[in-house]
């Protein structure tokens, strides 16, 4: 008796095959997206990136709110790299990449922020104020409705740093409004998420796409080609990180997991709905109302 043909060995060959493949693909240089029209008073979000790449990578979110509700998405450049010979280069790599996306863009200074990690918080007080002092002032200017930054054991030390930065800025602005605080995850996974975002396949391709102009990174390591792989586990992840033991996946393709809690009277509160799943059909604002 003839055994059936194995569809998995094809299945991983094609995976295999395709991330060969995506090495050749050009970087960059593609036409931006359509442009999402916007209203004078759209709510604010602001990304707090802790360096050029990672809007794009956590980005699921923040581009269904631009291009689904019309929310004004502000990139704000945390750092440029610690590489000094290449904080311009990535600048505008981070430029094109927004550009294309349709994000807008703030540096935090001329070429972004420096040792911004919990060892200058700890030893380095008047530095580490400066940057929370300048922080708050992007807070209180723009007063966003939400905030993208990491959670506090994201790993790579600038990602904990940013998540210690923005909480110390939003203890410094001192006002009772409420923000809404999503906390992303990259080089560490977060052990209590309790918020998994679906992102069609449109919207992956490009935020794929959008990591492509971060030439000089991608060269090194092509973390942009691996990223549908990442937002596939996060399905997997989130459908009992989330969702809770033993519940059974929804049928998404990607996703992304993030933390949403909420800076209201100088403290941080839970959201009313934990292990919210929100699916391609629903509207994210109404996470935000």
């Amino acid at each position: 008796m003839n055994s059936p043909a194995n569809p998995y060995a094809d299945l991983v060959a094609t995976y295999a095959r395709l991330f060969r493949e995506g090495k050749s693909y050009p970087l960059g240089g593609f036409a931006p997206c359509a442009p999402v029209a916007q209203s004078a008073d759209a709510p604010i979000a602001l990304i707090f990136s802790p360096h050029p790449d990672d809007e794009c990578i956590i980005g699921g979110l923040a581009l269904r709110l631009l291009r689904e509700c019309g929310w004004n998405v502000i990139n704000v450049a945390v750092t440029q790299g610690s590489a000094r010979a290449r904080q311009a280069e990535r600048f505008q790599e981070l430029r094109n990449a927004c550009r294309f996306l349709g994000f807008s863009l703030l540096a935090t200074a001329p070429n972004g922020l420096e040792k911004v990690n919990p060892k200058t918080r700890k030893s380095e007080g008047a530095t580490w104020e400066g940057m929370v002092d300048g922080v708050a002032g992007i807070l209180r200017m723009q007063r966003p409705r939400v905030i993208f930054f990491p959670h506090e054991l994201d790993w790579n030390s600038t990602h904990i740093g940013v998540h210690f930065l923005v909480m110390d800025a939003l203890r410094a602005v001192g006002e009772p409004r409420t923000v809404h605080l999503v906390e992303t995850e990259y080089w560490g996974q977060m052990a209590d998420p309790n918020l998994m975002v679906e992102s069609g396949a449109g919207d992956v391709s490009d935020l794929v796409t959008g990591l492509s102009f971060h030439v000089g990174e991608v060269k090194r390591n092509p973390f942009h080609l691996l990223l549908p792989a990442w937002m596939q586990d996060n399905v997997r992840r989130g459908s009992e990180l989330v969702g809770g033991q033993g519940e059974a996946a929804p049928d998404y393709s990607f996703a992304t997991l993030y933390r949403h809690r909420v800076w209201r009277d100088g403290h941080i509160g839970a959201v009313p709905r934990l292990g919210r799943k929100l699916g391609a059909e629903e509207t994210p604002a109404e996470l935000f109302a």
